[in-house]
């Protein structure tokens, strides 16, 4: 299903992005962040609302990061990301982790 959006009130017509547009910018933005080793499973759930998308994003993280520092620069990078590359607004970022990843060398 698209997603809608309206630029703004005086404008002719309407934007439609398609889903895996809105889904690539959130996988994007999550794994740009430092500490996040990937996503997990499907990774990525939106709900929009008008022209408000919620998102939660399923993230694996490596062991030696702080969790919390990692969620909330996720949660920023997709609020930013979103909003600047489409004229939606970000309403809610769950970050939810779901696994921790072990240096292989056993550092």
């Amino acid at each position: 299903m698209p997603f809608k959006s309206r630029f703004n009130s005086d404008s002719t017509g309407d934007v439609t992005y398609g889903h895996n547009v809105v889904t690539s910018i959130v996988g994007l933005a999550a794994q740009e962040i430092k500490g996040v080793v990937g996503l997990q499973g499907k990774g990525i759930r939106t709900e929009t609302i008008g022209n408000t998308i919620n998102v939660d994003v399923f993230i694996n993280v490596s062991f030696n990061v702080k969790c919390s520092d990692v969620a909330f620069r996720v949660q920023e990078n997709i609020k930013r990301s979103v909003e600047t590359m489409t004229s939606f607004k970000v309403g809610v970022v769950n970050v939810n982790i779901m696994g921790v990843a072990f240096d292989e060398k056993g550092d």
